[in-house]
């Protein structure tokens, strides 16, 4: 599980391999993730905005910007927390994804909460951060 702090919003990400969804042979890597964002804060917050960098085992780097996750800007109120899942296919046996979500106080004032980076790495593969 890898984590990130960020005003008081606590990302936590979860990745896993999908074999069943992979191809080795043709190339075809894919990887599910959870996320759980937790607000530990005393205001209400939503999620607006996506921002992924991922890098491949060859340093090919692909950005992915977007409203929301999985089709929500979800609301958290102080205390709450959201959970989603998503996917991610790379060319290669391993990588790394990282990003931050962007985030509104019911104010209206945008901040940017980091998500941690987190390994993407095929069984076999040595787990660590590339």
């Amino acid at each position: 599980m890898y984590r990130a702090l960020t005003q008081d919003i606590e990302v936590s990400v979860e990745p896993y391999y999908l074999e069943e969804q992979s191809d080795p042979d043709d190339g075809r890597y894919v990887w599910g993730y959870r996320v759980a964002i937790t607000n530990h804060s005393d205001r209400s917050v939503r999620l607006v905005n996506r921002y992924w960098h991922i890098t491949d085992q060859n340093g090919q780097v692909d950005e992915v910007t977007g409203p929301g996750v999985v089709g929500e800007q979800p609301q958290l109120r102080p205390g709450d927390t959201y959970e989603y899942s998503s996917g991610c296919p790379l060319d290669t046996p391993s990588g790394v994804m990282f990003g931050h979500y962007q985030m509104e106080t019911d104010e209206g004032d945008l901040f940017e909460v980091a998500i941690p980076a987190f390994s993407l790495d095929a069984p076999g593969m040595l787990r660590v951060l590339n």
